[in-house]
C-alpha cells in the first residue's frame, strides 16, 4: 500500500497537535496506514531543533558591562569588566560598542579592537576566547580625544544586548 501525503500530513498535524497540548483530548496514536516509514521526511514538518516561530527569544541580558575611564590631556584610558551572566559558555565572543565622537584608540589589552573609532568591536586574543557561566574578562584601551571623554552609551555581546554595572 502506498501512503498519500495528505495522510502523512494529517498524521503530522494529528502527532504536532497532540504534542502541543499534552496529548489532551486528542488521540496520540496514529493508524499504521498513516505511520511512514521510518527516515522518510513528513511534507509539512519542520527539521529537528527548528525554533517555533513566534517563540519570544530568551529574557534578560546574558552579561553585563562595567566600564570606567579615567582621562589626561588629549588621552583617556577605558577599563572594561566583561562578565557573562548566562547559564552557557559563550565563545568566540565580541563586544560591539559606539565609541563617542572624537575619540580614536591607539592602544588595547585583552581584545583586537576594530575600527578605532566610531562603532567598534572588541574581540577576544587566541588565548581570552571563553567566557564560561558567571566568569569575567577585563579588557580595555588608549584613545586619544578631542575634547569628548564620554563613555560608550551602550554594549552588545554577540548581538546580545548587556546590562551597564
Amino acid at each position: 500500500m502506498r501512503l498519500r501525503s495528505s495522510h502523512l500530513g494529517a498524521a503530522a498535524a494529528t502527532l504536532t497537535l497532540a504534542t502541543a497540548l499534552g496529548g489532551a483530548g486528542v488521540p496520540t496514536t496514529v493508524p499504521a496506514s498513516m505511520t511512514p516509514p521510518p527516515g522518510t521526511a513528513v511534507p509539512g514538518s519542520p527539521p529537528p531543533g527548528t525554533a517555533v516561530p513566534g517563540s519570544p527569544p530568551p529574557s534578560g541580558a546574558a552579561c553585563t558591562v562595567r566600564y570606567s575611564v579615567y582621562t589626561w590631556d588629549t588621552f583617556l584610558t577605558s577599563s572594561i569588566t566583561i562578565t557573562n551572566t548566562g547559564a552557557g559558555a559563550i565563545t568566540s565572543w565580541r563586544l560591539t560598542f559606539p565609541l563617542p565622537a572624537g575619540q580614536r584608540i591607539t592602544t588595547d589589552w585583552n581584545a583586537v579592537y576594530s575600527p578605532s573609532s566610531g562603532t567598534v568591536t572588541a574581540r577576544g586574543l587566541d588565548d581570552h576566547v571563553i567566557l564560561g557561566p558567571g566568569g569575567s574578562i577585563a579588557i580595555g584601551f588608549v584613545a586619544e580625544h578631542t575634547g569628548d571623554t564620554g563613555s560608550p552609551s551602550s554594549f552588545t555581546l554577540n548581538g546580545t544586548p548587556c546590562s551597564l554595572t
